[in-house]
């Protein structure tokens, strides 16, 4: 058991080598020093001339739907950069990460919730018996208004962990049967408490820490003697939106043998890493990845089987991806046109499978 541990252990630090842990802080900043803003905004903050990012439809929360979302239109926001005499950003891994993560926290990857459901849901599912919108009752748990969570995915799924036991507790000495609650019903329950006068104007937050300590403590802490065999975490590890991972560890079945309060920092190690165990295999096919790959248009200048690496040896994640299209884009783009071949566009699972390709080849 424990060489498997090890093994285990071994793998995240390995997966955390390659993926980079994104910080919403940066991503804001480089969105705001890149000139993204000037033609996109984050909910009404920025540009009117391209998409809204933080009210977009729902997404899978994936690296490679970023990258070919990025790819699918970069021809169209070179064009609107030269017009507007802005220079194309160039972007390494690490700003492609911090860009991810500040998409999330902004609750791109997200349905648009709803404030006016979440106001019910907040009523019917009990919260409002304890907790005030302004003031404590004095019985009961903080006002809503003292809440910090609710722009900050990992602290709301913290202060949920930490706070399910005690209100099981208060809910059954009052007879009241403990709720469940759906990832969409949490969506609109936080849309709600954002808009909510003293949570207007938070800025977004999301900022994952080290994924091998994370790792160590996913055992220090218990969880791996459950989340195994038909219960693990990775691919599917909560991380596809922010409402999901607070309404999971909301609804938590059981209780690890070190379960514990958990503190911040804490929190923010075991997201770093669940992050690197969902995002270090994306779940491409390398031999669907080599037909894109030549489909695409892709060997006419690489060579098949010969792809150059990234600047900074980074071929094998999405991030990375992002990264080449920003620093090596538009003079690509020159040589594609004067070749007559057209700028390739991905669709479904397109770019995990090239990079899991591109894996093979390096």
């Amino acid at each position: 058991m424990k060489r498997l541990i090890l093994t285990g252990l071994a793998a995240c630090l390995t997966a955390s080598a390659a993926v980079p842990l994104g910080d919403a802080t940066r991503g804001a900043e480089i969105f705001k020093n890149q000139k993204c803003i000037t033609c996109h905004s984050i909910n009404g903050e920025g540009g009117k001339g391209a998409p809204d990012l933080g009210r977009s439809v729902s997404r899978e929360y994936t690296p490679a739907l970023l990258a070919s979302l990025m790819w699918n239109h970069a021809p169209q926001m070179w064009g609107a950069m030269d017009k507007a005499g802005i220079a194309a950003p160039k972007l390494d891994s690490q700003a492609a990460a911090d860009l991810f993560a500040y998409f999330f926290a902004a609750r791109f990857f997200e349905a648009k919730g709803d404030a006016g459901r979440g106001r019910k849901a907040f009523v019917e599912k009990g919260c409002a018996q304890c907790h005030n919108i302004g003031a404590g009752n004095g019985s009961a748990g903080p006002p809503v208004m003292k809440w910090e969570a609710v722009t900050d995915p990992i602290e709301l799924a913290r202060q949920m962990w930490n706070h399910s036991p005690q209100m099981k507790s208060a809910m059954a000495a009052k007879g009241v049967r403990m709720p469940s609650l759906t990832a969409a019903e949490m969506n609109d329950i936080t849309v709600y408490l954002q808009n909510l006068p003293g949570a207007k104007g938070q800025k977004p937050q999301f900022a994952p820490a080290s994924a091998a300590t994370g790792a160590e403590l996913f055992q220090a802490k218990g969880c791996a003697g459950c989340h195994k065999g038909e219960k693990p975490l990775g691919k599917s590890g909560g991380l596809r939106s922010g409402a999901e991972l607070a309404a999971a560890m909301w609804n938590h079945p059981g209780k690890a043998p070190q379960r514990g309060d958990l503190r911040p920092e804490e929190m923010k190690r075991l997201v770093g890493y669940l992050w690197a165990l969902q995002f270090a295999d994306e779940g491409g096919v390398a031999a669907r990845g080599a037909k894109a790959f030549e489909a695409k248009g892709c060997v006419g200048c690489h060579g098949k089987g010969n792809a150059p690496k990234l600047a900074h040896g980074e071929m094998d994640n999405s991030f990375g991806m992002v990264a080449v299209l920003w620093t090596h884009g538009p003079a690509m783009r020159k040589q594609m046109a004067a070749k007559g071949v057209q700028w390739p566009r991905f669709a479904n699972t397109d770019l995990a499978d090239v990079v899991a390709y591109l894996k093979t080849v390096q």
